[in-house]
């Protein structure tokens, strides 16, 4: 069974930081798609970043984090990692990492409201509260 684990959510103040992990036990990451997704209370899950699994590893990034959040991957670790920084309280949500083939392109994946379509496996999510 593919098992992803995202974690290092928890509870923080607005303006402060948190570094979500997104880790594969059974799966190697590198040549996938990885996307962070969230879904806030009562709220649909939304795209928020992806790092693209070709090799010019590109990365996307939702208009409400752009400049806020950075996503790396650390292929040694058989991680990827999602800096967040400067958070808000609309950023509280249960964060989710996902793996997509890497024919799929970040804007495809992370930018529409189909995203299920392309993602091949989800892992559990980690919850992110930040407090006003």
């Amino acid at each position: 069974e593919v098992q992803l684990q995202a974690s290092g959510g928890g509870l923080v103040q607005a303006g402060e930081s948190l570094r979500l992990s997104c880790s594969g036990s059974t799966l190697t990451l590198e040549g996938w798609g990885i996307g962070w997704f969230r879904q806030a209370p009562g709220k649909e899950r939304e795209g928020v970043s992806c790092i693209s699994g070709s090799s010019d590893g590109s990365t996307y990034y939702e208009y409400s984090v752009k400049g806020r959040f950075t996503i790396s991957s650390d292929n040694a670790k058989n991680t990827v990692y999602l800096q967040m920084n400067s958070l808000k309280p609309e950023d509280t949500a249960v964060y989710y990492c996902a793996a997509t083939p890497s024919i799929y392109d970040c804007l495809t994946v992370v930018g529409g409201t189909d995203f299920f379509v392309y993602v091949a496996y989800w892992g559990k999510g980690t919850l992110v509260t930040v407090s006003s």
